[in-house]
Formats: C-alpha cells, sequence, structure tokens
C-alpha cells in the first residue's frame, strides 16, 4: 500500500532528527575534510547523515526513489526521472560546517511530476525543524516541541533580503538591493535561508549563483506552504527534474 503524505512528511522528520543527532557528534570531534571530484568538502557528518535519511525514507516508502546529494557524487545522476522522487542534501552547507559557521542544514524533499510537494529542513545548530506538506501546513519545531505553524509575512517598511554568505556580494546582489527601499542586507549560508522566510522574519532572497535540486526542494516547498513563492527571474514557479539537475537564477519572497 501507498504511503500517505503525512507519513512520508514523517518519515522525512524523522530522517532529518536521526541526521541532526550525528551531524552535532561529529561537529563536536575534529573531523576529517576529503575534496570531491568537483573540489568541494565533504565529510563523515554528509555521508552518515545521508545514509540515516535514505534508510528512513525507505523504510516507509521503499518504491520512491532517492536523489542523494552524496550518491550522486559517488555513483552519478539516476539515467532515467521518476515521477515521484526524494530530493535529500545531507549537508546543505558543508563550508559552514568545515568553518563551524553554525550555518548549515538539512534538506529533504518530495517532488511529485515535476514540483515540490512536502519538505523538511533541519537546522541542527539551533534545534530547528521546519516542515511542510501542502499550503498551509508549514510549522517549525523546537526540539522537545510541538509543531507551530508558521507563515510569511508582507514585506515591511525596511524588508530583511538574504543574499548567499559563501558566494559574497555581487554586483547583480547589489542590484536587486538597490530594487527594495528600506532594504536591510543579510548574507548567510544553506538553506535555512527559506527558513526565514517562510516564518516571517525575511522577505527577499535572490539567488544568481548555481544550485542544485536538492539545494531548493524542501525549502521551496515550506516557502509555498507559507504563502511565498519561488520563481525564476522571469516570474514562472521553479520547476523540477531539469537537465542535470540543476536551478537556473531565482528569487525567493514572502507574501506579496
Amino acid at each position: 500500500m501507498t504511503a500517505s503524505r503525512t507519513a512520508l512528511l514523517e518519515a522525512a522528520r524523522n530522517g532529518v532528527e536521526a541526521a541532526a543527532a550525528v551531524i552535532l557528534k561529529i561537529y563536536a570531534t575534529p573531523f576529517e575534510v576529503r575534496r570531491k571530484a568537483d573540489q568541494s568538502p565533504v565529510t563523515l557528518a554528509d555521508e552518515e547523515a545521508e545514509r540515516l535519511i535514505v534508510a528512513a525514507l525507505e523504510r516507509v516508502a521503499p518504491e520512491i526513489p532517492v536523489v542523494a546529494e552524496e550518491q550522486v557524487a559517488a555513483s552519478g545522476l539516476p539515467a532515467t526521472l521518476a515521477p515521484r522522487y526524494w530530493l535529500v542534501d545531507p549537508l546543505d552547507g558543508t563550508r559552514g560546517f568545515v568553518d563551524r559557521s553554525d550555518e548549515f542544514s538539512i534538506n529533504v524533499g518530495l517532488i511529485e511530476d515535476g514540483w515540490p510537494v512536502l519538505g523538511v529542513i533541519g537546522v541542527p545548530t539551533q534545534h530547528l525543524i521546519y516542515a511542510a506538506v501542502g499550503p498551509g501546513t508549514a510549522t517549525r519545531q523546537r526540539a522537545g516541541g510541538k509543531p507551530e505553524p508558521i507563515a510569511t509575512r508582507v514585506a515591511p517598511a525596511h524588508p530583511v533580503v538574504l543574499s548567499s554568505r559563501l558566494h559574497g556580494p555581487s554586483r547583480r546582489v547589489e542590484a536587486y538591493l538597490a530594487t527594495v527601499p528600506g532594504a536591510i542586507h543579510r548574507p548567510m549560508g544553506s538553506a535555512s535561508k527559506f527558513c526565514l522566510i517562510a516564518e516571517g522574519t525575511a522577505d527577499h532572497y535572490p539567488r544568481y549563483g548555481e544550485t542544485s535540486e536538492w539545494d531548493t526542494a524542501a525549502g521551496q516547498a515550506i516557502v509555498e506552504a507559507a504563502g511565498g513563492s519561488v520563481t525564476t527571474l522571469d516570474g514562472a514557479r521553479l520547476a523540477y527534474g531539469k537537465a542535470g539537475y540543476r536551478n537556473p537564477a531565482f528569487l525567493v519572497r514572502g507574501r506579496a
């Protein structure tokens, strides 16, 4: 029998909780940093977190393929695109993890027919989990607490504009800031930027650098469920199943 979306959400949440625990355990040690073929860093935390998440998802829904960052790095992208599949980034912001900046997250998203329909993001150093499975379902949960509803906000007089700390200020970000009167600029790492917009503490996140679909699927599901939007620069909703699982530039916004 096919698992319900509620059961799938619980499986993703359980996987993220298990991953957060192992990530924090490794974070407290003098861990080794290795380099993948593209020279990006990878650690035991990435690998152990991915193993736990994939196991949690496959226990509940073994029929749904999992496209996970470290598996892709080791074995390549899937040969065919399934109509329904998981996208997993077990440690988004590995550079922040390595630099001990506390700015990293765990991302698990479910894609159906090209769109994100479920998302869970863990922010281990803050002991927070954000989740959503459709319009009006976005929540934030602190360790030991119950999920609390969250929603995007209408931008205030001084909107908070987020950007990638890793990629630094760029002419395109500066140009975007110039279009937002009274903007407060806040660079930061990882997909937790989506979470701040979903909970109504930030308003805009323009992203011009290249990203993979596993970087954005969970965040998009949560932002959209909270009343916000994730669009390409021409205003189209960001879709999934693109060539190489790569995203174009996009814009995340709170409530219009």
